[in-house]
């Protein structure tokens, strides 16, 4: 399957921290069907450097295996494909925020899926019912539970 084929998904940090030995209640299933998807070549992942941040930011409040953060690190980094958001999609995260959203990277997050092209996986209802609010553009948006109900089918 060549790469214009592929689905071309952002992961929200939370299917990221795993990788770095961060346990997340509750993924286990998603990270199985993520990983499948990716070994059939069905799926080019992306990532942002606000991933990395945020991964920073829980990694800093708990203790950590600083190898196994290392090795992490440079296994999303060979794995996934990093991409940027637009000057747009920072304009637009700056303005969603200014209505009320309070995380910022989550913001990054969706507008770089938004000016990417990407679907977006989170399991994040906070901020899709904000968005929904908002009038914002959501169908790129793909949460957990239908991501899982949806490869079950």
């Amino acid at each position: 399957m060549n790469s214009s084929n592929r689905l071309k998904v952002l992961l929200d940090t939370t299917y990221l921290l795993p990788i770095v030995g961060v346990d997340v209640e509750g993924v286990e299933e998603v990270l199985v069907l993520l990983r499948k998807f990716h070994r059939e070549g069905k799926v080019e992942y992306y990532y942002t450097p606000f991933n990395l941040l945020e991964i920073l930011g829980k990694l800093g409040r708990i203790k950590y295996d600083e190898e196994r953060v290392a090795l992490g690190l440079v296994s999303i980094g060979e794995t996934f494909k990093l991409i940027h958001p637009t000057i747009e999609g920072y304009l637009k995260a700056l303005k969603l925020r200014s209505k009320g959203y309070k995380d910022l990277i989550d913001l990054l997050l969706y507008t770089t899926s938004t000016s990417q092209k990407l679907l977006f996986l989170t399991r994040d209802y906070e901020l899709l019912e904000f968005l929904k609010k908002q009038d914002e553009k959501i169908d790129h948006i793909v949460l957990e539970e239908d991501f899982i109900k949806t490869c079950k089918s």
